[in-house]
């Protein structure tokens, strides 16, 4: 697939923006896989369990991964709980030949599969009983970014794969919910940022005692950074340093392993099989955050299929305007007419002047990205908490 031009120069500002095709691109047998990212809290885990639903019930063969979902996203597809293993959902309709699987990342297992996979029974005994390795592998700054790449990395294998049932086989399609970061642009950036961290100098330092050993490692020391040591034994304490430079040394056999699959998770998702699908609210810093996004996707040349805008509020009386339905309101009340019927004019007002100000904002971005598809989703009046509220979604996310 490729990704729609980006910029506004060719096309005037306010004219709307091309509809997304949603049931296209989940029915198009070249779309492997579907990455749903924007700010936390605009709906992006309920739309990406949306998708894979509506994808599995078209005849698709689909995984989802989600980031730390709501427990109610997790009773929604049938399961008491998700976890770091796919499994299927019950309930999803097959008569068309697809079905559906599901799973919550587990940053620290991820981490430890990985550790399981490119090091010895040995070194990995000694890596797991470091308890440096047991924070960083928990709440490490960026990890839980660069394991859901890695989670991405292993599911496309599994799919590519022979085998049957969990071990993935038949999978055509995986739909990925980035992690609820501080900043959409984290995924993306994680690859990057990891092979900083591996090639950075305290890094290398710290790394020394596993290249040489007693003097020699004195003078490493002493040449690269002087008193370093004493200042992080001052800082870290002389244990957690220690226990840095054993985690470190362990870990020095599989940091090329790292930076590999992240190369090759980052080809991926600029590869013409990924589609990425940014979601939003009608709020002024998620549409920021959305544009930044979209500008990003651009220049990283990574496919962008279009903006999910939801939680957009509508009204079946939209032709009754806010202030005529403020100027109806206040006629009532001052000819003692109806105070229900005055009372409900009113709540119509507030939400027309609420759809008046979501417009406003969301032509801003149309405006600076008119060549990007868009599909708008109603807001709803309750949480999805089942299949049946995931499959009206689905029906919002397609209506275009």
């Amino acid at each position: 697939m490729t990704p729609p031009p980006q910029g506004s120069a060719d096309r005037p500002a306010g004219r709307h923006s091309p509809p997304l095709d949603v049931d296209g691109l989940l029915d198009d047998p070249g779309t492997r896989v579907i990455v749903c990212c924007g700010a936390g809290g605009v709906g992006k885990t309920t739309t990406a369990a949306a998708l894979g639903l509506r994808a599995a019930e078209r005849g698709r063969r689909v995984v989802v991964l989600t980031i730390d979902p709501a427990r109610r996203l997790a009773q929604s597809m049938g399961l008491v709980e998700l976890d770091n293993t796919p499994r299927p959902v019950t309930g999803v309709d097959v008569a068309a030949g697809g079905g559906l699987d599901a799973m919550m990342l587990d940053m620290k297992r991820t981490f430890d599969e990985v550790i399981e996979q490119h090091a010895t029974p040995e070194k990995a005994e000694q890596i797991f009983a470091n308890p440096f390795y047991q924070a960083m592998s928990s709440s490490f700054a960026g990890t839980q970014e660069y394991m859901a790449m890695e989670k991405l990395g292993q599911l496309r294998a599994a799919a590519d794969s022979a085998g049957s049932g969990a071990d993935g086989a038949g999978w055509d399609l995986i739909v990925v919910d980035t992690p609820p970061s501080r900043s959409a642009l984290d995924f993306l950036d994680a690859p990057a940022r990891l092979g900083s961290f591996l090639d950075g100098r305290l890094i290398r330092i710290l790394s020394a005692p596993a290249k040489a050993g007693g003097k020699a490692y004195l003078r490493v020391v002493s040449a690269a950074v002087g008193s370093a040591t004493g200042v992080l034994t001052k800082l870290l304490g002389a244990q957690i340093l220690k226990d840095v430079q054993a985690f470190v040394g362990a870990l020095d056999t599989v940091f090329g392993g790292f930076r590999e699959r992240a190369s090759r998770t980052y080809e991926l998702l600029q590869a013409p099989g990924t589609a990425f699908v940014v979601v939003a609210a009608p709020e002024p810093d998620a549409l920021r955050e959305a544009s930044y996004f979209v500008e990003r996707l651009a220049d990283e040349k990574m496919p962008l299929a279009g903006l999910v805008l939801n939680r957009v509020h509508t009204s079946q009386a939209e032709e009754l305007s806010a202030s005529r339905a403020l100027t109806a309101a206040e006629d009532l009340e001052e000819s003692g007419g109806s105070d229900l019927t005055a009372a409900l004019l009113r709540v119509h007002a507030d939400r027309m002047l609420r759809r008046e100000r979501e417009r406003s904002l969301a032509a801003r971005f149309t405006a600076a990205f008119p060549r990007v598809p868009v599909v708008e989703v109603a807001a709803r009046a309750q949480d999805v908490h089942d299949l049946a509220g995931l499959r009206d979604i689905g029906t919002g996310l397609a209506k275009s």
